[in-house]
């Protein structure tokens, strides 16, 4: 290659081993930016995890005291139906008993129309998935 050429910007040696310096050297910084990002993507991923997994303890630790509560209440309800009112045990009984489910129809029915309705593809391709995992379908 004549001189000229060179200094014209034609290939030679040393500059094409300037421009693989310099590939490798944005590599490792493109490597290390993207092993912070996997890094902290990481501690946010354990950081959720731990969160779910407390809030998940909660809430059933919630649900376990409003079922013991709502069974207490009930009881309640059915010593002061046979002792303030004078109702016969079984009565008191058959009367809770006959607003709870009262009560559960509504909460049903209510509920199955707020399920009810048009659904996004992917949703009913997910519940028809889980449905045939659950039961074999």
């Amino acid at each position: 290659m004549t001189p000229e050429r060179q200094n014209r910007g034609g290939s030679s040696a040393p500059s094409g081993s300037a421009g693989r310096v310099a590939a490798g050297r944005v590599t490792a910084l493109v490597t290390s930016v993207m092993d912070l990002h996997v890094r902290i993507a990481l501690q946010e991923a354990d950081s959720e995890k731990r969160r779910l997994i407390s809030g998940g303890i909660l809430l059933g630790g919630g649900l376990t005291f409003l079922v013991l509560a709502t069974v207490l209440g009930q009881l309640a309800l059915v010593l002061w139906l046979h002792q303030g009112v004078g109702w016969a045990w079984i009565q008191a009984v058959l009367a809770v008993v006959a607003g709870d489910l009262v009560i559960a129809g509504l909460m049903l029915r209510i509920g199955g129309q707020l399920l009810k309705g048009p659904y996004l593809p992917q949703t009913t391709a997910g519940l028809s998935r889980t449905t045939r995992a659950i039961f074999g379908r």
